[in-house]
């Protein structure tokens, strides 16, 4: 697929069908996540595949959203601070930033296949960490539903900002 066209694909899906992907197409996901980049190729993240009712049921306690609970199938995406590099200068941790790269190669692979998916970051941590039982130093970072779309994915019209109000060019003077 024409990397565009998959860029405008992917979107955030918040009504699914009931059927839930398949296990090839969960695997196909995760697999675009385990090839994603991280600094200095750390790769300090762990992805819980939350897809038994009981615990979306206590993932939906943590974001209670009535679209998030039809979602079939929950990525967990989850920061291993232990494991993410820290730059050496002012000790920037950068396990946010590779965690988000790794959710974007998620989300995309999901659209490239019609699997729908929606970026959660506003959610109660303590509730989804009890409910996964994480030690402390992985935080959960991002839940990502993923189903079949209620309504195709669509290539649509985006509204982004214009790219001469973000590119600069050798400072602040403008690139075009």
């Amino acid at each position: 697929m024409d990397f565009f066209k998959l860029a405008a694909l992917r979107q955030s899906v918040r009504q699914f069908k009931s059927q839930a992907p398949t296990r090839n197409e969960i695997l196909q996901i995760l697999e675009a996540g385990r090839l994603a980049p991280s600094a200095v190729n750390y790769q300090p993240w762990q992805i819980v595949v939350a897809d038994a009712p009981n615990l979306r049921q206590q993932l939906w306690e943590a974001y209670p959203r009535d679209w998030f609970k039809a979602a079939p199938v929950v990525l967990v995406i989850c920061g291993n601070h232990n494991e993410a590099w820290k730059r050496g200068v002012d000790k920037k941790d950068h396990c946010d930033i590779d965690a988000a790269i790794l959710t974007d190669h998620l989300s995309l692979m999901a659209a490239s296949i019609g699997i729908g998916s929606c970026w959660v970051c506003n959610f109660n941590p303590e509730k989804v960490r009890e409910a996964l039982q994480l030690p402390e130093h992985l935080e959960p970072m991002v839940l990502l539903p993923l189903g079949y779309p209620a309504s195709p994915l669509d290539v649509g019209e985006k509204r982004r900002k214009p790219l001469e109000d973000i590119v600069f060019h050798n400072g602040l003077s403008r690139f075009y």
